[in-house]
């Protein structure tokens, strides 16, 4: 019986600890739901600025692995980027000018046609941050992105056309971060 019982803890034990993945000093679960749907980890990095200062650690989340970053930039699927903030330099302007570049890169310079959403979702970033907070940006299929900061609802921005330059801040052609880009893809 007493074996038994130790085969069991053993297990148990496995079971917790593959339910995360080590990310830098941060641990990210292997799975999340939104959107009334489980999502897998497809891949994590961490966002390094001047390659030494670590910003945040990131995972992807889908529903199905993919390492095609064009696939998943124009999928209408259900899928979440979690930002793990790791660093102190992380505030809420520094997010705003950080979500702007990004748009400008992802878009090629040309972000007027999502001028109204982008300015909405910076808006999410205006309370303070902090080191530890948790963002979670989800595309709902039918709903938009949801964006949440430790678990609260902060807002939706619809339509695909934002979903397809939001997720090209990370996975287009000129991501924020190569490393990064190349860690949520499972690379």
């Amino acid at each position: 019986m007493k074996n038994l019982l130790l085969a069991f803890v053993a297990v148990l034990s496995l079971n917790v600890a593959t339910a995360q993945t080590e990310v830098g000093a941060v641990t990210l679960p292997n799975t999340v739901n939104f959107g009334g749907e489980e999502l897998a980890l497809n891949g994590a990095g961490i966002r390094k600025k001047a390659m030494v200062l670590k910003l945040y650690s990131a995972g992807l989340y889908m529903n199905k692995k993919s390492s095609d970053a064009n696939a998943i930039i124009n999928a209408d699927e259900n899928m979440a980027i979690k930002l793990h903030i790791t660093s102190g330099f992380v505030s809420s302007e520094a997010m705003s000018e950080a979500v702007l570049d990004g748009f400008d890169a992802s878009m090629g310079g040309n972000t007027s046609s999502l001028s109204s959403e982008i300015k909405e979702f910076i808006g999410f970033f205006s309370d303070e941050i902090v080191e530890n907070n948790i963002f979670d940006i989800t595309y709902q299929s039918g709903k938009g992105v949801v964006v949440y900061k430790g678990g609260k609802e902060l807002g939706t921005v619809k339509g695909m056309a934002f979903k397809k330059a939001l997720f090209g801040i990370w996975l287009g052609k000129d991501p924020a971060d190569s490393k990064l880009k190349k860690g949520l893809l499972g690379k």
